[in-house]
């Protein structure tokens, strides 16, 4: 059967494209117009080289002055000598225009619900069904959707994963006077036609191998519920999932029928809910974020975490790390600024 995979490279776009059986990666994607940059084709010279981030592929040749043991290890693969087996994706350390790959489609949807589910947030449900195919993406990469009635491009995370239906949602603050928000609160009707670009981001699930601590800062949350959608559909995770999940005021929590349903979906789920700015009903976990991590447990074992917020919660975190001196992590994230993006 056929795999299919994705390319994801470090100008944040991704190509995605199938592969036969038994078919060289390298040919696959050439014989899509992804020209990955090539010389040898032998296993030798390391110029097709990326990463496997998820999938499983087994390589028929590489040079022992390639790659190391330990590089091998990370994942490190030759293009020309991959063969998948499942379906996945890697990361190439260079940009899409390199390779001609990579470019974004510019769809067209209509708006089918908007649902404000907190004080300060909105899901914006849109039905992009009218697209000839299926919109292929990595449960945490976002788009940039048109508002519509202005010529203002704003950035979302994909707040659910990919679907055959192309039926997708966006988590947005409403600012006090953002375009997007005014627009969510007083223009927006369903039926209304919306314009969008995508996939775009680097900010996406790796292969899951190790425990993996999740952090969102506000509506940051909304490239995690992609990611939680995708494990629940596949039936759970091999390795414990923790969420931490702060806000400002406890008002501003949301989506969390949503989360409780993962952790009867998803073994070894837990969330915790962070207000820095509580009311005196709140009785949880309140202050920042980082002071609710347990070092001794994140110093014991090797461990992936993931941050998506707003660049304060994101330094912060980072900070407490580095003081910390908590070592044997890897860390993705993503920043995003309220005035011209929302994850």
């Amino acid at each position: 059967m056929n795999h299919k995979v994705a390319f994801n490279f470090a100008d944040g776009k991704t190509a995605f494209f199938e592969v036969k059986p038994n078919e060289l990666l390298l040919d696959a994607a050439l014989r899509n117009g992804v020209n990955i940059p090539l010389d040898c084709r032998e296993g030798v010279c390391g110029t097709c080289q990326g990463r496997c981030e998820t999938g499983r592929y087994t390589q028929d040749y590489v040079d022992d002055e390639v790659f190391s043991e330990n590089d091998l290890a990370q994942g490190k693969m030759l293009s020309c000598q991959t063969r998948v087996q499942s379906a996945a994706s890697f990361y190439f350390d260079f940009d899409s225009s390199l390779c001609n790959a990579g470019a974004t489609q510019r769809m067209h949807a209509v708006i089918t619900r908007v649902e404000q589910v907190s004080s300060t947030t909105a899901i914006l449900h849109v039905d992009a069904s009218s697209s000839e195919r299926l919109l292929d993406f990595l449960p945490g990469q976002y788009a940039r959707l048109k508002v519509p009635g202005t010529d203002a491009w704003r950035s979302y995370s994909f707040a659910n994963r990919p679907n055959p239906g192309n039926q997708l949602q966006f988590l947005i603050r409403l600012l006090p006077d953002g375009v997007m928000s005014n627009f969510v609160r007083e223009r927006c009707e369903v039926g209304q036609a919306l314009e969008f670009e995508a996939p775009l981001g680097s900010f996406y699930l790796r292969q899951v191998n190790k425990p993996l601590v999740m952090v969102a800062g506000g509506t940051g949350l909304s490239a995690f519920l992609g990611m939680l959608d995708e494990m629940a559909d596949r039936g759970g995770c091999d390795q414990p999932v923790q969420l931490f999940y702060g806000v400002t005021q406890d008002t501003d929590l949301c989506e969390l029928n949503r989360l409780a349903d993962y952790r009867t979906r998803i073994e070894g789920f837990e969330y915790h809910l962070v207000v820095s700015q509580p009311s005196p009903a709140w009785q949880g976990k309140t202050g920042w974020i980082p002071q609710h991590f347990d070092r001794q447990a994140m110093n014991a074992n090797p461990f992936d975490i993931y941050l998506c917020g707003p660049p304060p919660m994101v330094e912060a975190v980072k900070t407490w790390f580095t003081e910390q001196r908590i070592d044997g992590f890897h860390m993705y994230y993503e920043k995003f600024i309220d005035s011209n993006s929302g994850a």
